[in-house]
């Protein structure tokens, strides 16, 4: 079974509404204020993916709650930027593991036995080597 992209827009602008629950015409506003951005086929036909789908409940949650599309533009933004920020962080975090572990393991070739580093300066010491 192959898994569908959610980016791959499918969905007419008509059952896209219907799907949403709201009218055609509030698709074209939303898209007017820059809270949607259907494809456009060649022949300029809207469609709409299953991400434009989850951006638009998103849309009418924050709308239900009274905030206007202003607002929800905003709204939209900041958690992109940051979803954006967590996603960077990490990466970043995960980089630095691997770091660690690195450098974890390059330790544990190069480490000389301390026993064996004393010996040899204890020995140096008393057949009167001061110093190496």
């Amino acid at each position: 079974m192959t898994e569908r992209r959610t980016s791959h827009a499918v969905y007419v602008i008509s059952v896209f509404a219907e799907l949403a629950g709201v009218h055609p015409q509030t698709l074209r506003n939303y898209e007017r204020s820059g809270l949607l951005s259907p494809q456009r086929t060649s022949g300029g036909s809207r469609r709409f993916s299953d991400e434009d789908l989850a951006a638009l409940r998103r849309i009418k949650e924050l709308t239900n709650e009274g905030v206007n599309l202003e607002g929800v533009k905003k709204i939209l933004l900041l958690e992109a930027d940051l979803q954006a920020a967590r996603d960077e962080l990490a990466s970043s975090k995960s980089q630095a593991r691997s770091n660690v572990e690195e450098t974890h393991r390059q330790y544990r070739r190069d480490l000389v036995p301390v026993q064996n580093t004393v010996a040899l300066f204890v020995e140096a010491q008393r057949r009167g080597r001061g110093s190496f």
